[in-house]
């Protein structure tokens, strides 16, 4: 399926819900620390990331590993500052979709990283700020899997 990235992630009920999104849609799950919570059983249940267990999510030190680790051949990342659209693209299974934290967005050193032609948004209302990165999240990797025919969906209809 996909892999769904998030660097320096912040708020823990936002990482709970992508875990859960995860485990429902198969996306793996890669984060960057430093993270803004700890990930110990305790931490994780009460910010409801309680589906962990059902989705696979890895940890990495820092975005430096995670490249020279997985090398991912192709990386999208998503900001208020780009021109092309996230539905504007052509998604393909193994795809890295990268997200940057709540309250900073991906770090400038990080986001140069990406090809100018991976570098997505969302459209939104002339006068929002952002999208929750939970929804930003649902958002694209449903767009992904769709382009791929929701290979692999339950139906429960």
């Amino acid at each position: 399926m996909f892999n769904i990235v998030l660097v320096h992630p912040q708020i823990p009920p936002n990482t709970g819900n992508i875990i859960r999104l995860c485990a429902n849609n198969g996306c793996k799950l890669h984060l960057i620390e430093p993270l803004g919570f700890e990930l110990d059983e305790k931490s994780v249940r009460r910010a409801g990331m309680d589906y962990r267990d059902l989705a696979s999510v890895n940890k990495w030190c820092d975005y430096q590993s995670f490249l020279a680790s997985i090398g991912p051949a192709n990386l999208w990342s998503y900001s208020s500052k780009s021109t092309i659209w996230y539905s504007d693209v052509s998604y393909a299974k193994g795809d890295y979709l990268m997200f940057g934290s709540e309250t900073a967005g991906l770090p400038s050193d990080i986001a140069s990283t990406v090809k100018e032609n991976n570098r997505l948004h969302i459209p939104m209302q002339a006068d929002s700020r952002s999208l929750n990165l939970s929804n930003a999240v649902s958002i694209v990797s449903y767009e992904a899997w769709r382009q791929q025919g929701f290979s692999r969906a339950i139906d429960n209809f």
